[in-house]
């Protein structure tokens, strides 16, 4: 009994310590809060950009490549990637936007990544696109990009399936580049880079 009050007494000693360590916390002035991407400590500093998203109408893509029938599909995953994670909305009117997205499919390789004596084992999808973002109302252009995107994919005997396995590893670099492109138009965006270009000449796009 005396060992059971005693551990009870601990318990409402140790309660009263926090409630103390908590109040003297805030009487000093410091602050927990979730701001941005992560729990911080005083907060984070905001973004540069504090504007109404940029309206970006995407054109269809010109097929440079080797490959057929790929500008389509690269196109839908443009406008895909920019509706999710590109910090603009895309719109499907030119008319109503204030930058139009144009943009090429340079090439589409396939090279091999391992082979035996006689057969290839393992190949990738290497594709390389360009992408420039021109003023609607002046034709300036105001940010350029050059982005890669690859996918691997295993070799088999039977020649069908492989190229459905081709066709899909190119599918899948086409999503990878038009993410990667999404992705830099962002941090582009939010660090104010938009603005500041518009009155500027564009540089020529590197690789990343």
């Amino acid at each position: 009994m005396t060992q059971g009050r005693r551990l009870h007494g601990l318990s409402i000693l140790s309660t009263l310590v926090s409630a103390l360590v908590i109040s003297g916390l805030a009487g000093c002035g410091y602050q927990f809060r979730v701001e941005g991407a992560g729990p911080t400590i005083g907060g984070a500093n905001p973004s540069v950009s504090q504007g109404p998203a940029p309206r970006v109408a995407i054109q269809s893509l010109v097929n440079k490549s080797f490959e057929p029938n790929l500008e389509t599909r690269y196109t839908n995953y443009l406008r895909h990637e920019f509706s999710s994670g590109s910090g603009a909305e895309v719109v499907p009117d030119s008319e109503a936007a204030d930058f139009i997205l144009t943009g090429e499919i340079l090439s589409v390789s396939v090279p091999t990544l391992s082979f035996s004596q006689t057969t290839t084992l393992e190949s990738r999808a290497d594709v390389v696109i360009l992408v420039k973002i021109e003023e609607a109302r002046t034709k300036k252009v105001v940010w350029s990009q050059l982005a890669r995107g690859s996918s691997e994919f295993y070799v088999t005997p039977d020649l069908q399936f492989n190229r459905a396995l081709q066709n899909r590893a190119m599918e899948q670099a086409g999503r990878f580049a038009a993410a990667d492109v999404a992705a830099r138009f962002l941090l582009y965006v939010e660090s104010g880079g938009l603005i500041k270009r518009a009155a500027a000449p564009a540089e020529a796009p590197v690789l990343p």
